[in-house]
This record gives structure tokens, sequence and C-alpha cells, in this order.
């Protein structure tokens, strides 16, 4: 007698639940969690928030404008919840385009953010991975176009030392390489896209939108969702379900190395 597929897909499922179960940290142990504070988000991440003793991938879903500048913001709202409310963050970068007050409207205050200007890609992760080694910092953030597996393997056992998250912003380059195409040793791996922005009953502009696609993460599975941009404090609000799991099957392909 054959099994209805509804029947199959439902086994599946409580497998993939059992598995969970058994390989999750328990409560209070192991390595912490960051979560999001949406628990339509942070149920769906297998450490159900963003490992504080990790490296996270973020990189625009697009190389348009603001496309970047959502990838920017997100990452900021990320390291302003990150660490002790008076800790200090690191921001290693290549070139000078960072703005403050826009940074500081995702919760990241400039009495907060020290800037390291180190120019080529090696180099900025080489200042990443010492100041995540520190173990004083809230968060570590770089901006490289490139980071292969050594280097990404290198900045997770750092992040692992010192107990501080790293944030990788992937950059878009010239030639239109997708930032996210090699493989990486980073935990989570998410692209952002920037939408038109929520509706409001008069004339303004209404709360920034954006689509996460979390296009990998360790122990789980890829999702998507529509989200409303960071606040004052860092904070996201869910203004779509996640769409059942599922994204691209050509990220899927690319992302499973």
């Amino acid at each position: 007698m054959s099994v209805p597929p509804s029947a199959n897909a439902d086994r599946i499922a409580a497998l993939r639940e059992q598995v969970r179960a058994i390989t999750a940290t328990p409560a209070g142990m192991g390595r912490p969690a960051l979560p999001f504070g949406v628990p339509e988000i942070d149920r769906r991440l297998a450490d159900r928030g963003l490992a504080t003793t990790a490296v996270h991938e973020v990189a625009g879903a697009t190389c348009a404008i603001a496309d970047d500048v959502a990838a920017t913001l997100f990452v900021a709202g990320v390291a302003a919840r990150a660490g002790d409310a008076r800790a200090n963050m690191l921001w290693a970068f290549g070139r000078r385009d960072l703005f403050a007050p826009g940074l500081a409207q995702a919760g990241l205050g400039p009495n907060r953010l020290i800037h390291a200007e180190a120019g080529r890609d090696p180099d900025i992760l080489a200042v990443m991975e010492e100041g995540l080694r520190h173990g004083g910092l809230g968060a570590v953030i770089g901006e490289v176009g490139r980071a292969g597996m050594t280097a990404t393997r290198r900045l997770q056992l750092a992040a692992e030392e010192g107990g501080t998250i790293a944030l990788l912003l992937r950059r878009w380059r010239r030639g239109g390489a997708d930032p996210l195409a090699e493989p990486s040793a980073a935990v989570t791996r998410w692209r952002i896209a920037s939408l038109p922005s929520a509706p409001l009953p008069v004339e303004g502009i209404g709360r920034s939108r954006w689509r996460l696609d979390l296009v990998r993460q360790r122990g789980g599975e890829p999702f998507s969702c529509i989200m409303g941009g960071c606040d004052a404090e860092g904070h996201l609000a869910l203004l779509a379900e996640p769409d059942g799991g599922s994204v691209a099957a050509d990220d899927a392909r690319r992302d499973a190395a």
C-alpha cells in the first residue's frame, strides 16, 4: 500500500525536529545566541538567534546602493544589540563611506564605534582577527570583497577564543561577482534587499522594509521573510510571515558547499 506524499512530508518534518532537539545546545550551556526578538524568525534559526561566538556574513542582494545600505544597517542593528550596552564595537573598512547618522538611527551611536581604516581585504581581516581575540569588544565588523574558507575559519576560531560575534559585510566589487559565491566557514549567510517602505495613512515616508534571505545556516534550513528595518535600538519588525523555508534553487546549490 502506497503512503500519501503528505504523510511522507510530515514524517520527514518530524524527523528533522527530533534531530534538531537532539543536537540543540541546552539552555545556559554551550555558545550563547543573540535573538532578534521576533519569535517567527528566532525559531527558524538553529541557535534560536545569532551565535555570539561565531562569524556571520551579510551582503546586499544586488550591487544597487539601496541594497548595500540595507545590508549595512542590518549589520549595524545586530552590532547595536550585541554585548553590554556600554561595549565598544570595532568596524574595519577599506574606504570612508560610513554615514554616522544612519548608523545611529539603527542603534549604533558614534560613542560606541571604533573605526579602523585598513585598506586591503587581507589587512581588514587581520584587524578583525585581532579585535576578536581581544575579547573586550561587543562586536567586530569588517567590510571585505573577498574572504575565502581559510580566512573565515581563522575568524571563526578567533570569535570562539574571544567570545565575540564577528559580522562580515561582503561588498560587491567591480565585475558584479556574487560576494557570497565562494565557500565560507560562516555559521549564517544573509542577503538583504531593500523594498518600498511601509505605506502610511498620510503623506510621508514609512518605515523601511527589507527582504531577508538566510541562504545558508549551519544546522538549519534557509528561509526568507519581509522585515521592517532597524529602529533606534537595532530591532527589526516582522511585516510578513517567512515563506516556508525556501530560497532560490541556485542559491541553495551555490551555498550547499
